[in-house]
């Protein structure tokens, strides 16, 4: 029968996807009009290029069901963690700052310099960055995350999985889909889908969606100008067209093209424990500016009310088309496929951003163009795979070229300056009591020609002193835009790769995968202060010497470094950063594979990933000296897997296990500092623990059980600040050396139960139930207690009713049923106190928990959701 033919009168898409893109196809009996699986001979994954069998392949894969992923309610990367153990999805400051993370290793923080660890494929597209996946998927057909290493075959920054998404391809089978939901805070969202021939040889798919949802978070705005009073609201839109061309036998291409866009306020965090400069907050704002802290400053009870003055708007938009082209070739060419994967992307982000989360008016990021950053690239595959009774073989070659363009700023509050004072003073006072707390203070540093005697009257006075030589005189930080950066990141990556099984004997196969990649990155930019900002650094530093003769040469270089922080720093007006690196590194796989009987297969297997070198799009100092280079090194870890896949129970159960063993070399490791992000290569990061899950496809019709568990020891290796490539940030780091690294669960495990059948002759019920288990782990990537999350567990729930044909379906539905508290992300705020010392406490760290002022923020969990959605499909 002629491929064209097959593809026109199926009424698949699955069927489609599997015949005509053997490399992006979904798992047979997955559309919604076909019998759904029934055993674990209908699983079908494509983790190494090609279709297998899930039982057949030597890799960790969680392989997730169209019918499983609309049951647990998944319609974003984010929604996906509550089906897959091992892995935890984050978000930040906004949803352009989302972190996937598997086994306990992930990219850390919202630079866009840093490439992911855990890469996002869609539609066989490889996504540069987390962030840029983290949108509405649209009409799912499966989902496959691939745990360890995977560069052989998805490319560098693969290091910690593969997020590998296949969406729902055009059908010559006229069909239309539509879908409404309403729930509580104020949801709402309406999609559709439209599927069928443009002739003998073209079909075509469109699908929009577009969904709206009120805050999670109640806004106390203080000072304003604020106006908004709730916050993590959602306004998504997405538009989704597709084309599939058959134009004979031997050829299938499928162009896919999609926009969506985002405009909504996000995200603001909330004080978890508020430290002893708090008072100052609740002198400067309108209100209490922050929740009060508890006796002791311990930690607060959870809460949904966070504060902040300034607007969090985010407008994210991101576009692109891609086109896949498989060729069969002759049979003198040996029956190969000769596959071409060209994409275009552009994602680009506009954010506001409250910077010290109270109510006072201390520092902002308008949503003016300035703050944000913009990805764009282009890429080009090439595969050409062939079988025959001895060898599964592919060889291929990839070309991307990126460039990152990103705008940083940063505006001055009112309260920015009597804040500083207040911080600066109060420091003075618990050494000194004669010396007054006080707002007026910045000007007794920075009054021109200062003497000794000038300002030690004028800080006796709190700089309250009308006239005269103890006055107040000198300037303050102006109120405004203080800084306006822009980088621009140009990289080119190639790579040459090869996967290969080798059928030993009938139960034997052994695997060799390698892949050469060469990469390029150079760095412009401009860090520039407006405004006259500097000037109060300047005229500060200009005095050291009257103030060290008063407070002591120490003390002075403390406090003048308070002056000089990155965003007032006047070593950084007019800096031009110009920086070029190049790179090369061989990754690959072995594996061996042995099928003890048809339903156990045994494996061993290592890896090699590579995740490329870059550089930190920030303004980065030592002291008060900007960084020469932000260069950091590649990161690159070997992995090492031993298995077991059994099939029972005439082949309804599936039942895997898996223990591994990662070590990677220079982590890359993003961390706040208290006053900036810096990024430090990490001497050694291990990985250790089992992967387990299963699937039953009960004997009760309809009803089936799928779940697992991971067991986690992600430990730092010892170091020291020797082993840093900047020494001096040890300190907030001297947590790390041989510890649990953060947002890694000694135990994660889920289990989803999936209930689905017909009664009478025009009726169909079902329920499913997805619940997700984490033990507790720290939230910061310095480890620092105030950071810890306690054990928790996340159920999910639906309840269904619809026509046989599912022709209609009725959902109600509970996401976080338990409504359980838990934070994402927790955080220093920013000036708001410090965590570490300057000398080695008792527990040989920098860290003493009864000496920390740090008020610390977090980025909360979300809350229970209801609603209802009904569905209608012809």
């Amino acid at each position: 029968m002629r491929l064209t033919n097959l593809l026109r009168t199926t009424v698949s898409a699955a069927v489609v996807g599997a015949v005509a893109f053997g490399f992006a196809g979904v798992a047979s009996a997955q559309d919604g009009d076909q019998d759904r699986a029934t055993t674990v001979d209908d699983i079908i994954v494509t983790a190494q290029k090609r279709e297998q069998n899930l039982q057949d392949v030597p890799i960790v894969v969680t392989s997730l069901s169209q019918e499983m992923l609309e049951d647990a309610g998944v319609r974003d990367i984010k929604d996906l963690q509550i089906l897959t153990p091992g892995m935890t999805v984050t978000s930040t400051s906004s949803e352009a700052s989302t972190t996937a993370r598997i086994r306990g290793v992930g990219t850390v923080g919202d630079n866009p310099g840093l490439e992911s660890s855990v890469g996002v494929v869609i539609d066989g597209v490889y996504r540069s960055r987390n962030s840029v996946g983290f949108g509405d998927l649209g009409e799912l057909q499966r989902i496959e995350v691939l745990k360890g290493p995977q560069g052989t075959l998805f490319g560098k920054n693969t290091s910690a999985g593969v997020i590998n998404i296949i969406t729902e391809a055009p059908s010559f089978t006229p069909g239309f889909n539509a879908e409404a939901t309403v729930g509580n805070y104020g949801a709402m969202a309406i999609s559709g889908s439209v599927t069928g021939p443009i002739s003998d040889t073209l079909a075509f798919r469109l699908y929009a969606g577009r969904r709206l949802r009120d805050g999670f978070m109640n806004i106390d705005t203080g000072d304003g100008p604020r106006e908004d009073t709730d916050d993590n609201n959602q306004d998504f839109g997405t538009v989704r067209g597709q084309l599939l061309w058959l134009p004979n036998d031997n050829t299938s291409v499928r162009f896919i093209a999609d926009y969506s866009s985002r405009d909504e306020y996000c995200c603001i965090g909330t004080q978890v424990r508020t430290g002893p400069t708090y008072p100052f907050i609740d002198m400067l704002s309108d209100g209490p500016g922050q929740r009060p802290p508890v006796a002791g400053f311990g930690m607060l009870p959870f809460e949904r009310t966070a504060y902040a003055n300034r607007s969090s708007g985010q407008e994210v938009e991101d576009k692109g088309w891609s086109v896949e082209a498989n060729f069969d070739m002759p049979s003198f060419l040996g029956g190969s496929t000769l596959t071409s994967v060209s994409s275009w992307r552009k994602w680009s982000s506009s954010l506001g951003h409250e910077i010290d989360y109270t109510g006072a008016d201390i520092a902002y990021r308008e949503q003016d163009g300035d703050f944000g950053f913009t990805v764009e690239n282009t890429t080009q595959e090439f595969r050409l795979a062939g079988s025959n009774d001895t060898l599964d073989w592919l060889v291929g070659a990839f070309v991307t070229q990126e460039d990152i363009n990103r705008t940083d700023s940063w505006y001055f509050g009112e309260d920015y300056t009597p804040f500083l004072s207040l911080l600066l003073s109060a420091r003075l006072n618990a050494v000194n009591p004669a010396l007054p707390i006080s707002p007026a203070t910045i000007g007794c540093y920075t009054r021109p020609g200062q003497t000794a005697a000038g300002f030690g009257g004028c800080l006796a006075t709190g700089g309250m002193a009308p006239a005269g030589p103890t006055a107040a005189t000198g300037p303050g930080f102006t109120v405004g835009q203080g800084f306006e950066d822009v980088y621009d990141q140009g990289s080119t990556s190639f790579a040459l790769f090869t996967n290969n099984t080798w059928h030993v004997t009938d139960a034997f196969d052994v695997t060799l995968g390698l892949r050469y990649t060469m990469d390029e990155k150079t760095l412009r930019g401009t860090q520039q202060n407006v405004n006259g900002n500097g000037t109060t650094c300047g005229l500060a530093l200009s005095n050291a010497g009257a103030i060290g003769t008063v407070l002591g040469a120490g003390n002075a270089a403390t406090i003048l470094g308070n002056f000089c922080l990155p965003w007032s720093n006047m070593a950084f007006n007019n800096r031009v950063v110009n920086e070029k690196f190049e790179d090369s590194e061989l990754s690959g796989t072995i594996k061996g594979s042995y099928r003890i009987n048809p339903s156990v297969l045994t494996y061993l297997s290592y890896a090699r990933g590579y995740k490329s070198f870059g550089y930190n799009l920030d303004r980065v100092q030592a002291g008060i000296t900007p960084t020469a280079s932000t260069l950091f090194l590649s990161e690159v870890v070997d992995s090492y897997e031993a298995g077991v896949k059994m099939t029972l129970l005439d082949r309804t159960l599936l039942l895997n296990a898996t223990y591994f063993d990662q070590t990677f070399s220079d982590f890359q490791l993003n961390t706040f500092l208290g006053t900036a992000f810096v990024v430090e290569s990490i001497p050694e990061l291990t990985s250790r623990g089992i992967d387990a899950d299963f699937l039953w496809f009960s004997p009760v019709e309809g009803l089936t059980f799928q779940g697992g568990v991971t067991w986690t020891e992600a430990e730092y290796g010892n170091f020291t600040a020797a082993d840093l490539a900047t020494p001096g940030n040890f300190p907030q780091l001297s947590l790390l050396p041989g510890a649990t690294a953060s947002f890694a669960p000694e135990w994660s495990s889920t289990l989803s139960i999936n209930y689905d059948r017909n009664f009478g002759d025009n009726m169909r019920t079902g329920f499913s139930l997805a619940a997700k288990y984490m033990s507790d782990y720290n939230t910061g990537s310095d480890l620092i207690p105030f950071k810890q999350q306690d054990a928790f567990t996340i159920l999910n729930g639906r309840f269904l009713v619809g026509s046989a044909d599912e022709r209609w379906t009725a959902e109600f539905w509970v996401q976080n049923m338990t409504d359980e508290e838990y934070i994402q992300v927790a955080y220093n705020a920013p000036l708001q106190g410090s965590a570490f010392q300057t000398t080695v406490q008792p527990n040989g760290t920098y860290y003493n928990q009864a000496l920390d002022t740090q008020t610390y923020d977090a980025f909360l969990g979300a809350p229970r959701t209801f609603g209802a959605t009904l569905r209608y499909r012809y």
